[in-house]
Parts: C-alpha cells; sequence; structure tokens
C-alpha cells in the first residue's frame, strides 16, 4: 500500500520537474555511549513512503520518472553474529518492491546518474548531508515538508484499517484494567495490564510514553512516573495506545479506583463527558477545530456552575478565560503515523493568542479523511488556581472555598479518536465511558 503514498506525492510536484525526493531513514539510536540499543522506530515520512521499518535506509525518489530508489546497508558477517542473518538485495526487492535497489554506498553514484536540478530533503541535517556529497547540488527543505504533511493527513482507506486494528486492541486493554484496578495497587501495575494486552495481540510499539496517573498526578498532563500507589477514593486517569504498523491510538479515560463515582467525582466527569460528546456529535466536514474547543470550554464551564465551583455568567466568564484556568490544554490534534500527527498548523496559520486555546495543537478545517483525537478535561492545578484566587478579575468567578477544598482532586480527561467522514465522522473509540456503564463494568 506505500506505492499508493508515493503516487500520492509525486501527484503534488510539477511533472516535469528535474528534481528528488532525499530522505534518510532513521539510524539504531544507542543511551549515551553504550551498546544500548533503543527499541528501533522508524522515521514516520520515511515509513509512510516505503513500509521499511529497518535501520540505515535512505530513499531517492525521481520526480521526473516517477521511480522510487531504495538504498540499504551492506552488512557483514559480524553483523549477523551480533544480529542474526543478513538480508539479500533479492530479499529487500521483493520485501519493498522499489523501482532500483542499490547499497548505501552508492547513493552519490545514484545522484550524479539523476542529475537533479533540486534536492528536495525533510529538514536542514539531510540537506547538509547532500551538500557535504561536494557536488554542488541545489537543496529545498520547505517543499517536501509540505507536500508530505498534505499527504499525511489525509488518510487512505489502508492507514484507516491499521488505526482501527490500534483501536481494537486499545479498547480490549483499557476494558481490561477498569476490571483489574483495586485501591492499594500501583500505578505500574496496571501499566503491566496495558501493556500485556497490547503485547498478546503482537502490537510491540507503544505510541508514546503511556500516563497511568491516581489522585493529584491526573492534574499532571504529561505525567509519566507512574509509581505511586493509588489510594481508595481516587480517580485514575489513563492515556495510553500502542502502533499497529506504525499507526497510533491514543486514548483517554478516567474512572474510580473503587468502582464508584462520589458526587463530586461524578459531577466534575459529567461535565467533561457532556463536553466531549456534543463535540463529537459536531464533527463533520467544514468545522473548525478552535470552534470545537470553545464548544467543549463553554459545556464544561456551565458543568461547574452547575455544580457552584465557579459563579457568574456565563459570557462573562467565556469572555474572561475563565474555563481556561480549569482546561489549559488544547482540545485534541491529529493522529496518524504520529501521535501528535503532521499537520495541525497549515502554512500561514498561527496560533491564537488567547488563554488556554493558544495550545490546541490543530488549528483547521476538518476534512473527509482526516484523525483527530477529541480530548476535553478539567483539572485543579494549585499553580493555576493559587494566583486566580489572589487575581480579583478571576477570583470573582471562582467559589474560593470550594476551589481550595479541589486542589488535590487531580483531574478528568476523556479522549476518543476521531475520523472525518464525508457526511460526519466515525468513532474509534469503544470503551464504556457514561458513568453508569463503567460502574457497571468495575462492578462486574
Amino acid at each position: 500500500m506505500h506505492h499508493l503514498h508515493r503516487e500520492k506525492l509525486f501527484s503534488l510536484f510539477d511533472e516535469n520537474q528535474n528534481g528528488v525526493v532525499f530522505i534518510q531513514g532513521a539510524d539504531t539510536m544507542y543511551r549515551y555511549s553504550t551498546d544500548y540499543e533503543f527499541p528501533f522506530r522508524q522515521e514516520s515520512n520515511f515509513w509512510y513512503l516505503t513500509g521499511a521499518n529497518e535501520a540505515e535506509c535512505a530513499l531517492l525518489l525521481d520526480l521526473n520518472k516517477e521511480e522510487y530508489h531504495l538504498f540499504v546497508p551492506e552488512r557483514d558477517t559480524q553483523y549477523a553474529v551480533w544480529h542474526g542473518y543478513v538480508k539479500t538485495k533479492e530479499q529487500y526487492q521483493e520485501q519493498y518492491k522499489p523501482d532500483h535497489l542499490h547499497y548505501s554506498n552508492k547513493l552519490l553514484t545514484v545522484l550524479n546518474q539523476l542529475n537533479p536540478e533540486r534536492v528536495f530533503c525533510l529538514n536542514e541535517e539531510q540537506a547538509e548531508f547532500i551538500e557535504d556529497l561536494d557536488r554542488g547540488f541545489n537543496v529545498d527543505t520547505e517543499a517536501l515538508v509540505d507536500a508530505l504533511t498534505y499527504c499525511r493527513v489525509l488518510k487512505t482507506n489502508w492507514e484507516l484499517d491499521q488505526m482501527r486494528k490500534a483501536s481494537q486492541v486499545n479498547n480490549e486493554a483499557y476494558i481490561q484494567v477498569m476490571k483489574s484496578i483495586k485501591p492499594g495497587m500501583f500505578e505500574y501495575e496496571l501499566k503491566a495490564v496495558f501493556n500485556q494486552v497490547q503485547l498478546r495481540h503482537g502490537l510491540l510499539q507503544d505510541a508514546y510514553n503511556g500516563i497511568f496517573a491516581s489522585g493529584v498526578n491526573a492534574s499532571i498532563l504529561h505525567y509519566v512516573e507512574n509509581n505511586s500507589q493509588i489510594k481508595d477514593g481516587d480517580l485514575f486517569l489513563m492515556d495510553a495506545g500502542f502502533e499497529c504498523n506504525g499507526y497510533a491510538s491514543d486514548f483517554t479515560r478516567t474512572f474510580p479506583a473503587n468502582g464508584k463515582f462520589t458526587d463530586i467525582q461524578a459531577g466534575i466527569y459529567q461535565a467533561v463527558l457532556d463536553g466531549q460528546k456534543a463535540v463529537i456529535d459536531a464533527v463533520k466536514p467544514g468545522v473548525k477545530m478552535e470552534d470545537l474547543h470553545m464548544l467543549a470550554s463553554r459545556i464544561m464551564m456551565k458543568g461547574l456552575i452547575k455544580l457552584d465551583i465557579i459563579r457568574g455568567d456565563l459570557d462573562e466568564m467565556m469572555e474572561q478565560n475563565v474555563f481556561a484556568l480549569f482546561f489549559p490544554h488544547g482540545l485534541g490534534h491529529f493522529l496518524g503515523l504520529d501521535t501528535h500527527d503532521v499537520g495541525g498548523y497549515p502554512k500561514g496559520v498561527d496560533r491564537i493568542d488567547r488563554p488556554g486555546i493558544k495550545f490546541l495543537r490543530a488549528r483547521r478545517e476538518l476534512q473527509p479523511g482526516m484523525v483527530v483525537t477529541i480530548e476535553p478535561g478539567i483539572y485543579f492545578v494549585p499553580a493555576v488556581l493559587e494566583p486566580a484566587m489572589k487575581n480579583p478579575e478571576q477570583s470573582k468567578f471562582l467559589n474560593v472555598e470550594k476551589v481550595k477544598s479541589l486542589l488535590d482532586f487531580g483531574g478528568v480527561r476523556i479522549e476518543d479518536d476521531i475520523v472525518v467522514t464525508e457526511t460526519g465522522h466515525e468513532n474509534l473509540t469503544n470503551v464504556p465511558k457514561e458513568i453508569e456503564e463503567i460502574e457497571a463494568l468495575m462492578a462486574g
């Protein structure tokens, strides 16, 4: 299916363009100055165009002839001793089906033969590599990034199938954790339950550092220590996913460690859930991410007014950005070969200079084939709320005593993975999120 990705990229360049695309694949990475190898994971753009999840490869795409040259390392016997058998050229050809296969030391030879007027590279580092070949190539580091971003943000059916598989396994892993959790366990024990389900299904690469956060840890947006003991009465926020053939899943669920929400937990949770469901219902082509963000914010603020955590006129609160005190991150991001996938800000689109929404990771109109996360949240972060309670302009909207009592609450986030379709959307996430469903699952 990767040939379809190359065809899409070729279609964006002038067919009479006498140029080549050059991308260097990832190398094996080591821990500092040791021989400890980090698990290998291919650079996403290279994987997108080749399907080759192997170290020390490179590609050239001849834009004039629309041909694909793959460069692979020539391994010696010593490599085979430590890493297993060495692939033959025929095996590389059969697996990746390039138009032309070469060993890596032939890169300059092939470049000279193609004699391109321009070499399109991903970044300055790869451009410098080409320039260091001392051939005076004219290098461009902008057009390729823009073209690949356009290609990757609109998923093919095959890509969506990989994401559906990753999500199916993630659904099962989440349900298993929700059934397994008990007060007294450590956060990392639930990570072990989660990972076991992924590995049992053959998904070996996590998409990002998973968050397994109990109690106050849930208010830390990128909490990855996962080493606290879970207390009775804690909420547990879990944000994790693995990859299928490089394509990520990324869910979040928040649920009570003892299986039963308290009244205040249920109230705050419902405020987030109402915001998330309204936004998902609104996802369709032509909708803007920033409008969805503000919709979620408004609905969650209604929920906090109902709980008497904040007080005042809703419109005035929105104008004064009170929502950002409780919802300090963006509504969601693109998802694909990277968890925070490319394409969030098209050329010429800047971030909105407004609290909370300036951290939105995607700001553009939705189109069919895009995959986005929808992940609103409410958090009680002392570093944010303590100054707000001392600021007359903000504290007038806060029920200060109630906010103070919730500074150790943690937070609630609910995240689903959503495909934008021609007529609306498809939700890849199928993990219980209604309060009654969660409590019934955990009781069973």
